[in-house]
């Protein structure tokens, strides 16, 4: 069996309350054929003092302003060497043999590999279970990138041209429906790879994302009313999931992530 060379990247800015965790999952894995890649984006919190602490562990290390997330998953794309790049951001983390459990299901035909992940509410401590898509059409309804639990092969970052720095939010998203238009095999791996802490632009308004959600439909293609259409889709379901929340009632999270006991 072939043992992929695996490279995991962080950014971090200004994320000195969370990164320590996301270092210590990451160095601590027992995967001998990896590489640790980190990008900061000139953090002034103590970031930096925190990182340095791990540089041993770290191929390779920078910090400098970039032009945002999408930019920085770039540039650490570009200094990475690995046969599969995952991208766990300064406030998630590895799950312990995280790497091990993916390198099993490695073969030379797949191009991504998606992997269940841990959710975890941080207002709440309840954590959840999320099954990964792994197919992005054109109207993406209920799809679910989640790129902390993707991990994706230097040459499909290459063959795509890597993310889009127009997008903030959708990124992940609009990668993976270039993927999805140019024939690319996605194949799910069934194991826990890392916990995604929701927080952060996961809870930032839909509103605020309007004109991010209609230009990843439109720059995939679609027309303006299929854009605006998969956009009065996503205002509507966040609409009624807030209203539930407000009376006590979760169900389309339940019906979509299953609980974890553990």
């Amino acid at each position: 069996m072939t043992i992929p060379r695996i490279t995991v990247i962080t950014i971090s800015y200004n994320s000195s309350a969370t990164i320590e965790a996301t270092l210590k999952s990451v160095t601590t894995q027992d995967y001998k054929n990896m590489e640790y890649v980190v990008i900061d984006g000139g953090s002034t919190d103590g970031t930096q003092n925190i990182i340095d602490r791990y540089r041993s562990h770290i191929s390779f290390y920078v910090s400098e302003p970039d032009r945002g997330i999408s930019d920085a998953f770039n540039k650490g794309i570009a200094h990475s060497t690995g046969d599969l790049i995952v991208c766990i951001n300064s406030d998630d983390q590895l799950l312990p043999g995280a790497l091990e459990k993916v390198a099993a299901y490695y073969d030379e035909e797949t191009d991504i590999y998606s992997c269940d992940l841990l959710l975890l509410d941080t207002r709440t401590g309840e954590k959840r279970i999320q099954h990964p898509s792994t197919h992005f059409p054109l109207m993406p309804f209920f799809r679910r990138p989640g790129h902390q639990g993707v991990f994706v092969t230097r040459k499909t970052y290459e063959r795509l041209g890597g993310y889009n720095t127009s997008l903030h939010y959708t990124m992940d998203l609009d990668l993976f429906m270039r993927a999805t238009s140019a024939g690319m095999k996605f194949k799910h791996v069934p194991e826990l790879v890392s916990v995604f802490r929701l927080g952060g632009a996961t809870n930032e308004s839909i509103f605020k994302k309007r004109k991010e959600y209609v230009a990843l439909i439109r720059g995939n293609g679609g027309s303006w009313l299929q854009a605006y259409t998969f956009y009065g889709f996503l205002v509507c379901t966040q609409t009624v999931k807030k209203a539930l929340r407000l009376t006590g009632i979760d169900w389309i999270r339940k019906i979509r992530y299953r609980k974890e006991d553990a």
